[in-house]
């Protein structure tokens, strides 16, 4: 018979989620009120709040008010729109004036955003001023700061010269006794 792979077949993974995985009644509601926008009102914008909105956490990271404030540059009179957690940095000593819509901010984010006059919008509320995302940003936190990330090996093959440059390894402790001979010396066997 043979499959057919025309119809599909033999294809794993690739899945798209037709909804979020969440138990949060607020996340199913907005990904239900944008899919409304993006199907009724033909918006690219609300397309890409929905596929965002159905991602895990990983894909969703947080963006901190530094970062926010820096891609926010030259954009004033503009909202920035995180499908995410908007989160603190104290290193950031002063906040310019924003607008910004987000799943959530933290308790100190949101203090120092509204102190300096900004806004903080629920995605809610953006939906109500502007349905198709006009005079909007639409910002993501970076995927790659996570501390795990900095394990992984080169992103293709195993057999790649590279796969463990700059990898840092699985160590319980740094001492004398651990990880420090054979693959991690010339004298040893080898030095990656």
């Amino acid at each position: 018979m043979g499959i057919d792979l025309k119809a599909g077949g033999r294809r794993t993974g690739h899945n798209t989620r037709t909804a979020p995985v969440s138990k949060n009644v607020y996340v199913k509601l907005l990904e239900k009120l944008f899919a409304f926008l993006a199907r009724r009102a033909e918006s690219k914008f609300a397309l890409t709040v929905v596929k965002r909105l159905r991602m895990s956490q990983i894909n969703n990271p947080p963006i901190s008010i530094s970062r926010l404030s820096r891609y926010m540059k030259g954009k004033e009179g503009k909202t920035a729109v995180i499908v995410g957690a908007v989160t603190d940095d104290p290193r950031l000593l002063e906040i310019p004036q924003l607008t910004i819509a987000a799943l959530r901010f933290t308790e100190t984010a949101r203090a120092r955003i509204v102190k300096a006059g900004g806004e903080c919008i629920t995605l809610d509320q953006l939906a109500l001023r502007t349905p198709k995302g006009s005079n909007t940003i639409l910002l993501r936190g970076s995927k790659n700061a996570r501390e795990s990330v900095r394990h992984f090996g080169h992103r293709t093959t195993v057999t790649n010269p590279h796969t463990h440059d700059g990898v840092k390894p699985r160590v319980i402790s740094k001492g004398r006794k651990f990880e420090k001979a054979r693959g991690r010396r010339r004298s040893t066997g080898f030095k990656v």
